[in-house]
């Protein structure tokens, strides 16, 4: 059984959750989402927000809150071999309750099909919120280029800006 080592990044102005299914070992060494140089969340969320690719845990936990972002993944714990997502087994969700207690959250997204699957069978009836299943950014997930990543992840960014445009006391930086 491998346990989730990275606490979720959030703040009470974060308005959408990204939830991944479960970290990579690169990510799980780095102690950081993401974490496999060749997985391109990073690239694809900064050209969404127009910002320069965060390079540092630091960086990348500021640039998730000033964008308004929560990020965690679906699974506290299962067995998996390696970073296959395929290979997990006897799963143990996040409480997600955790972030949506005290975060504004208005949408869920969710990074590939394997989150969505996990979150549909373990979170989903306990957040009452359906999520939005976005196109892996996983190198695994060949058939999608950066472009068409890109393209798809874009609607983050149209969610935020719809949603501080309801909340006038709300200020969007981007």
């Amino acid at each position: 059984m491998v346990v989730h080592p990275i606490k979720p990044v959030y703040d009470n102005n974060s308005k959408i959750l990204i939830l991944g299914s479960f970290p990579s070992v690169r990510s799980r060494e780095e102690g950081f989402f993401y974490g496999h140089k060749q997985n391109r969340f990073w690239k694809v969320v900064a050209s969404v927000c127009n910002e320069d690719i965060p390079g540092t845990i630091e960086e990348k936990k500021a640039f998730l809150l000033r964008n308004h972002m929560a990020i965690w993944d679906v699974i506290h714990s299962c067995d998996i071999t390696g970073s296959s997502d395929s290979s997990i087994k006897n799963v143990i969700p996040n409480d997600l309750s955790i972030i949506l207690k005290s975060a504004d959250i208005k949408h869920i997204f969710v990074n590939g099909r394997t989150a969505e699957k996990y979150y549909i069978k373990y979170t989903e009836k306990n957040t009452g919120i359906k999520a939005v299943c976005l196109p892996s950014t996983s190198p695994a997930n060949a058939a999608w280029n950066l472009e068409k990543l890109i393209s798809e992840w874009s609607v983050i960014k149209k969610d935020l800006r719809l949603i501080c445009t309801q909340n006038p006391g709300h200020i969007f930086m981007n």
